[in-house]
């Protein structure tokens, strides 16, 4: 079966830190489109980070530039997010995300992924 499962995500103060991480069973992520993800109660799903393993190019959403990181260990088959800096506004749950292909003006659509993971939260209070 293939699928996305994330984990890390909890509750921390603002200003600390959290490395979420999204393991793909039946799917491999080598030369693949992987992305986060985040919604927040009452808002609509937005991108947080994408990165094209054919190339390397990662890309940021402008709240979380300088703070967040994506990488990717594909011998573990593993996606991370390093979450620095953390503030209030990032509270949400977190979805990690896996598509074909992706590009500077495409990464951020959820339509450009096949697979998605069920989700973890992540709260940060002040």
């Amino acid at each position: 079966e293939r699928q996305l499962v994330e984990s890390g995500g909890g509750s921390v103060q603002a200003g600390g830190s959290l490395r979420l991480a999204c393991v793909a069973y039946g799917v491999s992520i080598s030369l693949l489109c992987t992305a986060w993800f985040r919604q927040a109660p009452a808002k609509e799903r937005e991108g947080v980070t994408g990165r094209d393993d054919a190339n390397g190019r990662t890309w940021y959403g402008d709240d979380v530039q300088g703070r967040f990181a994506i990488t990717q260990d594909n011998a573990k088959g593993t996606i991370y997010l390093e979450m620095n800096s953390l503030k209030p506004e990032d509270t949400a749950m977190y979805y990690c995300a896996v598509g074909p292909y992706c590009g500077s003006g495409t990464w951020a659509r959820s339509s450009q992924y096949m697979y998605w993971g069920q989700g973890t939260q992540v709260d940060v209070f002040s």
